[in-house]
């Protein structure tokens, strides 16, 4: 009885290590794909330039721009660069939002 009680001991310490290791798997897994997008204004236009933390581009995401009530102004995607730009709003602060995917 006391080695069954051993096993039992051992299994949820066991149990507590695993969820240990598999949280701190999913949490580089997660930063491993981690995105970045990149804004600057020139002139009228205001560009973008969209990353994942390796450096490969985020292609053919999806970049949407709202202004400061929250109201779609426009959306687009990234070229093969994970470079969108568009004309920028009058007079406006924008929230600018990448959606992008493996």
């Amino acid at each position: 009885m006391t080695w069954n009680r051993h096993i039992i001991s051992i299994g949820w310490g066991g149990i507590l290590v695993i969820a240990i290791v598999l949280a701190l798997g999913s949490y580089s897994s997660a930063m491993a794909h981690k995105v970045s997008i990149f804004a600057f204004k020139e002139g009228d236009r205001v560009y973008t330039e969209s990353y994942f933390s390796d450096g490969r581009a985020a292609v053919n995401s999806l970049v949407e721009v709202f202004d400061t009530k929250g109201e779609k102004l426009l959306e687009g995607r990234t070229d093969k660069d994970g470079k969108f730009s568009f004309k920028a709003p009058e007079n406006t602060g924008m929230k600018i939002v990448l959606t992008a995917s493996m």
